[in-house]
Protein backbone atom coordinates (compact mmCIF):
# COMPACT_ATOMS: atom_id res chain seq x y z
CA UNK A 1 0.00 0.00 0.00
CA UNK A 2 1.36 3.53 -0.90
CA UNK A 3 1.63 5.79 2.09
CA UNK A 4 -0.70 8.80 1.50
CA UNK A 5 -2.00 11.85 3.25
CA UNK A 6 -5.61 11.53 3.74
CA UNK A 7 -6.42 14.81 5.22
CA UNK A 8 -4.40 17.87 6.15
CA UNK A 9 -5.81 19.68 8.95
CA UNK A 10 -5.41 22.93 10.74
CA UNK A 11 -7.66 25.32 13.19
CA UNK A 12 -7.90 28.20 14.90
CA UNK A 13 -8.08 28.91 18.91
CA UNK A 14 -11.54 28.34 20.19
CA UNK A 15 -12.82 27.62 23.81
CA UNK A 16 -12.69 24.28 25.17
CA UNK A 17 -15.44 22.94 27.69
CA UNK A 18 -13.88 22.47 30.86
CA UNK A 19 -10.39 24.80 29.99
CA UNK A 20 -10.36 27.83 30.94
CA UNK A 21 -8.20 29.25 27.99
CA UNK A 22 -8.56 28.80 24.78
CA UNK A 23 -7.24 25.70 22.46
CA UNK A 24 -6.00 25.08 18.76
CA UNK A 25 -6.96 21.79 19.36
CA UNK A 26 -9.46 21.30 17.05
CA UNK A 27 -8.49 20.88 13.77
CA UNK A 28 -10.52 20.59 10.60
CA UNK A 29 -9.95 19.54 6.80
CA UNK A 30 -8.26 21.99 4.19
CA UNK A 31 -7.50 21.77 0.79
CA UNK A 32 -3.55 22.06 1.47
CA UNK A 33 -1.38 23.46 4.15
CA UNK A 34 1.90 25.39 4.47
CA UNK A 35 4.81 24.50 6.55
CA UNK A 36 7.45 26.70 7.46
CA UNK A 37 10.99 25.87 8.70
CA UNK A 38 12.33 27.96 11.85
CA UNK A 39 14.20 31.06 10.62
CA UNK A 40 16.85 33.01 12.55
CA UNK A 41 14.10 35.94 12.33
CA UNK A 42 11.40 34.06 14.64
CA UNK A 43 13.37 33.03 17.48
CA UNK A 44 13.63 28.68 16.68
CA UNK A 45 9.71 28.81 17.28
CA UNK A 46 8.69 30.05 13.64
CA UNK A 47 8.29 26.34 12.26
CA UNK A 48 4.95 24.56 11.86
CA UNK A 49 1.76 25.17 9.87
CA UNK A 50 0.94 28.47 8.35
CA UNK A 51 -2.82 29.81 10.06
CA UNK A 52 -2.46 26.72 12.77
CA UNK A 53 -2.98 28.68 15.68
CA UNK A 54 -0.97 27.69 19.61
CA UNK A 55 -2.17 29.24 22.47
CA UNK A 56 0.54 28.08 24.36
CA UNK A 57 4.20 27.86 22.59
CA UNK A 58 5.59 26.92 26.45
CA UNK A 59 3.93 23.77 26.17
CA UNK A 60 2.98 22.90 22.34
CA UNK A 61 4.41 24.19 18.80
CA UNK A 62 8.19 25.08 18.47
CA UNK A 63 10.82 23.57 16.04
CA UNK A 64 10.28 19.50 17.04
CA UNK A 65 6.71 19.73 17.13
CA UNK A 66 5.83 21.86 14.28
CA UNK A 67 3.66 19.11 12.90
CA UNK A 68 1.87 16.60 14.01
CA UNK A 69 0.76 13.30 12.25
CA UNK A 70 -1.79 10.55 13.30
CA UNK A 71 -2.04 7.29 11.36
CA UNK A 72 -5.96 7.08 10.01
CA UNK A 73 -5.48 2.76 11.35
CA UNK A 74 -5.13 4.67 14.42
CA UNK A 75 -8.40 6.36 14.75
CA UNK A 76 -10.38 3.54 13.64
CA UNK A 77 -9.07 1.51 16.23
CA UNK A 78 -10.16 4.08 18.76
CA UNK A 79 -13.38 4.92 16.88
CA UNK A 80 -13.79 0.81 17.69
CA UNK A 81 -13.19 1.49 21.04
CA UNK A 82 -15.11 4.49 21.77
CA UNK A 83 -18.27 3.13 19.37
CA UNK A 84 -18.04 6.98 18.11
CA UNK A 85 -17.19 8.26 14.72
CA UNK A 86 -13.70 10.38 14.97
CA UNK A 87 -12.87 12.81 12.02
CA UNK A 88 -9.99 13.52 10.44
CA UNK A 89 -8.07 16.09 12.94
CA UNK A 90 -10.00 14.97 16.06
CA UNK A 91 -6.47 14.22 17.43
CA UNK A 92 -5.70 17.57 16.91
CA UNK A 93 -3.33 16.47 14.35
CA UNK A 94 -2.28 18.34 11.32
CA UNK A 95 -1.23 15.23 8.68
CA UNK A 96 -3.89 12.22 9.13
CA UNK A 97 -2.00 9.33 7.13
CA UNK A 98 -3.08 6.32 5.42
CA UNK A 99 -1.25 3.11 4.82
CA UNK A 100 1.81 4.43 7.28
CA UNK A 101 2.46 3.36 10.28
CA UNK A 102 3.11 6.36 11.75
CA UNK A 103 4.32 4.56 15.05
CA UNK A 104 6.82 2.20 14.25
CA UNK A 105 8.84 5.68 12.73
CA UNK A 106 12.49 6.01 14.37
CA UNK A 107 13.41 8.97 16.16
CA UNK A 108 15.48 11.05 13.09
CA UNK A 109 13.59 9.40 10.46
CA UNK A 110 12.73 11.82 7.33
CA UNK A 111 10.22 11.61 4.80
CA UNK A 112 9.35 13.86 1.87
CA UNK A 113 5.97 14.63 2.25
CA UNK A 114 4.38 17.40 -0.45
CA UNK A 115 7.51 19.63 -1.25
CA UNK A 116 8.45 19.26 1.87
CA UNK A 117 10.77 17.56 4.26
CA UNK A 118 9.51 16.21 7.68
CA UNK A 119 11.95 14.91 10.72
CA UNK A 120 10.24 12.59 13.05
CA UNK A 121 11.03 13.56 16.62
CA UNK A 122 9.13 12.34 19.14
CA UNK A 123 5.76 12.01 20.58
CA UNK A 124 3.00 13.53 21.02
CA UNK A 125 2.38 13.18 25.65
CA UNK A 126 -1.82 13.58 26.31
CA UNK A 127 -2.21 16.34 28.59
CA UNK A 128 -5.86 18.02 30.24
CA UNK A 129 -6.17 20.23 27.42
CA UNK A 130 -6.72 16.80 24.94
CA UNK A 131 -8.71 14.97 27.87
CA UNK A 132 -10.98 17.78 27.86
CA UNK A 133 -11.23 18.12 24.08
CA UNK A 134 -12.07 14.06 23.62
CA UNK A 135 -14.49 14.48 26.71
CA UNK A 136 -13.88 10.58 27.68
CA UNK A 137 -13.03 9.05 31.16
CA UNK A 138 -9.57 8.51 32.20
CA UNK A 139 -8.40 9.90 28.70
CA UNK A 140 -4.86 10.66 29.53
CA UNK A 141 -4.42 7.06 30.90
CA UNK A 142 -5.97 5.76 28.48
CA UNK A 143 -4.56 7.12 25.59
CA UNK A 144 -1.09 6.47 27.24
CA UNK A 145 -1.40 3.05 28.02
CA UNK A 146 -2.48 2.25 24.42
CA UNK A 147 1.23 3.66 23.82
CA UNK A 148 0.59 4.79 20.37
CA UNK A 149 0.62 8.58 20.25
CA UNK A 150 1.44 9.71 16.71
CA UNK A 151 4.65 11.64 16.08
CA UNK A 152 5.54 15.01 16.39
CA UNK A 153 7.81 16.31 13.36
CA UNK A 154 10.33 19.00 12.98
CA UNK A 155 10.35 20.75 9.17
CA UNK A 156 13.61 20.48 7.82
CA UNK A 157 12.20 21.94 4.49
CA UNK A 158 9.77 24.15 3.99
CA UNK A 159 6.62 23.35 1.33
CA UNK A 160 3.43 22.83 1.29
CA UNK A 161 1.25 19.45 1.67
CA UNK A 162 -1.95 18.27 0.15
CA UNK A 163 -4.56 15.83 0.48
CA UNK A 164 -3.40 12.84 -1.53
CA UNK A 165 0.09 13.58 -1.09
CA UNK A 166 2.62 10.56 -1.28
CA UNK A 167 4.48 9.57 1.84
CA UNK A 168 8.08 8.79 1.39
CA UNK A 169 10.64 7.67 3.62
CA UNK A 170 13.40 9.22 2.32
CA UNK A 171 16.05 8.20 5.39
CA UNK A 172 15.37 5.90 8.41
CA UNK A 173 18.07 5.50 10.79
CA UNK A 174 18.28 2.49 11.51
CA UNK A 175 19.17 2.63 15.43
CA UNK A 176 15.54 1.17 16.03
CA UNK A 177 14.48 3.57 18.31
CA UNK A 178 10.88 4.13 17.81
CA UNK A 179 8.52 6.69 18.98
CA UNK A 180 6.17 4.69 20.65
CA UNK A 181 10.00 3.34 23.40
CA UNK A 182 10.53 7.19 23.08
CA UNK A 183 6.97 7.67 24.58
CA UNK A 184 7.57 5.07 27.51
CA UNK A 185 10.93 6.71 28.73
CA UNK A 186 8.96 9.69 28.60
CA UNK A 187 6.62 8.41 31.04
CA UNK A 188 9.59 6.76 33.20
CA UNK A 189 10.96 4.07 31.91
CA UNK A 190 14.23 4.47 33.35
CA UNK A 191 16.61 1.85 31.22
CA UNK A 192 14.93 2.73 28.02
CA UNK A 193 15.49 7.12 28.80
CA UNK A 194 19.23 5.68 29.72
CA UNK A 195 18.80 3.53 26.15
CA UNK A 196 17.74 7.02 24.38
CA UNK A 197 20.31 9.01 25.97
CA UNK A 198 23.42 6.55 25.48
CA UNK A 199 22.58 6.42 22.16
CA UNK A 200 22.53 10.42 21.62
CA UNK A 201 19.53 10.11 18.73
CA UNK A 202 16.71 12.91 20.36
CA UNK A 203 16.51 15.94 18.97
CA UNK A 204 19.09 18.74 21.83
CA UNK A 205 15.87 19.58 24.02
CA UNK A 206 14.39 16.24 23.73
CA UNK A 207 17.62 15.25 25.33
CA UNK A 208 18.12 17.57 28.03
CA UNK A 209 14.46 17.09 29.07
CA UNK A 210 15.09 13.62 29.28
CA UNK A 211 18.53 13.83 31.16
CA UNK A 212 16.77 16.21 33.60
CA UNK A 213 14.12 13.40 34.77
CA UNK A 214 17.15 11.18 35.13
Amino acid sequence: MIATVLSVNAGSLARVEGLKRPSGIRKHPVDRIAVRDPGPKRGGLGSGVVGDEIYSRKHHGGDTQAVYAVAREELDRWERELGRELGNGMFGENLTTSGLDVDAAEVGEQWRVGTSLLEVCGPRVPCATFAAHMGEPRWVRRFADHGRTGAYLAVREAGVIETDDPIEVVHRPGHGLTVPMFFRACMGDGDLADVFLDAGVLPEAEHEWLASRR
